[in-house]
């Protein structure tokens, strides 16, 4: 095999490789903020939950205190 032979092999490798690696990055982080915006609201619907819950342990023993 000559130079020019694996010049273009190494060249149109990267040629493929470059645009795959970008692309697949782009991918990475769309996935990544959408795992984080279900997250954000997965939280905010876990607090208020959570703020019911102590809502209504407190009612609850405030009538019971009586």
């Amino acid at each position: 095999m000559d130079w020019a032979t694996i010049t273009i092999v190494v060249f149109a490798n990267l040629g493929v490789m470059i645009p795959l690696f970008l692309w697949n990055r782009s991918e990475a982080n769309a996935d990544r903020r959408e795992f984080s915006s279900k997250m954000d609201a997965f939280k905010d619907l876990w607090a208020q939950e959570t703020k019911d819950f102590h809502a209504r342990l407190f009612s609850i023993e405030e009538r019971n205190r009586k």
